[in-house]
């Protein structure tokens, strides 16, 4: 190995610095006591010596380490993701193994760490977890490993997965999680309501025998007589609905929660409830909008549709502006002729906000099954549960529970016009929005 790259890779180990701090009391006593001088100076040589060997120990071997990070091809936005490290140990000893891993910039953290003794010819596998709050591309940089001989005198430096690169896309964990509910009819786990169904839909699906227990009024009679045995209509939920998700990307999504922004908030909702409306058979689409509609997915039931949707949110991003609820009406009416149910993620802090766009969310309503999705400000809850102890309290809290009121005011107003209105905490976003689309679907109103 070259005498350069030698010493690039050397490192001095921490505990050979507790060795020459022995040797320096060892100098100070001999002042003292000069017989021990000289057993100071062989100290000296044989530390030398140490130092030499530790260094053929480490070096003589070109690769006698393997280190590995394994990332998945994208991050989930807002979830814990794994990322699993293997280390290989090829050296004759014990190698105590210190991994530094360079995490992308966007989570602040500096402080990686992570140390193990591994045997010779042995592999030791760990994992740590990262929580985006962004989407985007996320860079890591080298996984920096330093490995030691069990003297501790030196270390050598290995670098492994330089320059790696992956994509926070929206969370695909939370969308699968609720798809597995919805499939295996677990969904009330996760305080997904089970709505009573109110009648039948009137999709005929097939003729069937009678079986104790079925409906009798939808007894085939002109069946019956034909089969000479009791005949049933059998029906079924009524596919391929329109269902368009229509996303504010105006500022007032900006607005940070636990970390993740509204926006990103409505992001996850967004794909767990398309792929739930997919699953179930109707059309999903998608309109993001602020001053003019960024993005038209039109509505689709097609097996590929989720990855179009997917797609179009990983680049979506709010803006400073106020949005254009005007042209968003006049879009919605020139672009989307069927009847449809209409999920609108945004948010009025004041009525006074609301009451500008009134007019136009009725326009919309008037055609479609509209629905606005607003959010609890869950920081005023805090302020609200707080003891008030002074007069700075009071007036805090009373303010506090002014803007909680008014959130409040905004849904009832809202019910008052026709428009339907969930007003949720940003955590439960998902679940309540689920749990309209189904009571929806009971109800035959789509």
């Amino acid at each position: 190995m070259p005498i350069l790259k030698i010493f690039k890779n050397l490192y001095i180990h921490p505990t050979f610095f507790l060795y020459l701090s022995g040797l320096v009391i060892l100098f100070l006593g001999s002042y003292w006591f000069p017989v021990i001088y000289n057993f100071a100076w062989f100290v000296v040589m044989g530390l030398g010596m140490l130092f030499l060997i530790d260094m053929i120990l480490l070096f003589r071997f070109k690769k006698a380490f393997v280190a590995n990070r394994k990332l998945t091809e994208k991050f989930s936005n807002s979830d814990e993701n794994r990322i699993p490290v293997s280390l290989e140990n090829y050296y004759p000893f014990t190698a105590i193994v210190k991994v530094i891993d360079e995490i992308p910039f966007q989570f602040q953290k500096r402080d990686f760490e992570y140390k193990t003794p591994i045997d010779s010819n042995e592999t030791h596998d760990f994992h740590y977890s990262l929580r985006p709050v962004e989407r985007g591309e996320y860079h890591f940089g080298n996984l920096i490993c330093y490995v030691s001989s069990p003297l501790h005198i030196v270390a050598r430096r290995y670098t492994f997965n330089k320059s790696q690169k992956v994509a926070v896309y929206p969370s695909y964990i939370q969308m699968k999680k609720y798809e597995f509910l919805a499939m295996s009819n677990r969904l009330t786990e996760f305080g997904l309501k089970k709505i009573r169904r109110i009648g039948h839909t009137m999709e005929f699906e097939q003729i069937k025998n009678y079986i104790s227990g079925d409906d009798i009024r939808t007894i085939n009679w002109k069946a019956t007589a034909k089969k000479g045995q009791l005949m049933i209509n059998q029906y079924q939920d009524e596919k391929s609905q329109p269902i368009y998700s229509i996303i504010d990307l105006g500022r007032v999504m900006k607005m940070p929660f636990e970390g993740l922004k509204l926006l990103d908030y409505a992001i996850n909702s967004c794909l767990a409830f398309s792929n739930i409306a997919l699953r179930k058979n109707d059309k999903a689409g998608l309109i993001s909008f602020s001053k003019k509609v960024s993005t038209m997915v039109a509505a689709s039931n097609k097996k590929t549709h989720l990855q179009v949707i997917n797609e179009a949110l990983y680049n979506t991003t709010t803006s400073f502006t106020d949005s254009d609820f005007g042209y968003l009406h006049a879009y919605i009416k020139r672009k989307i002729k069927q009847r449809s149910l209409l999920i609108l993620y945004t948010n009025f802090e004041h009525i006074s906000a609301m009451k500008r766009q009134l007019p136009f969310l009725q326009a919309i309503s008037k055609k479609h099954l509209l629905v606005c999705v607003l959010f609890e400000n869950t920081e005023l809850d805090d302020l609200i549960m707080q003891n008030a102890e002074n007069l700075q309290d009071i007036y805090t809290k009373t303010i506090a529970e002014k803007f909680a009121f008014e959130k409040r005011l905004i849904v009832k107003e809202l019910s008052k016009r026709g428009i339907n209105a969930i007003l949720t905490k940003p955590k439960h976003l998902t679940v309540n929005v689920i749990n309209k689309y189904l009571e929806f679907k009971a109800k035959n109103l789509i």
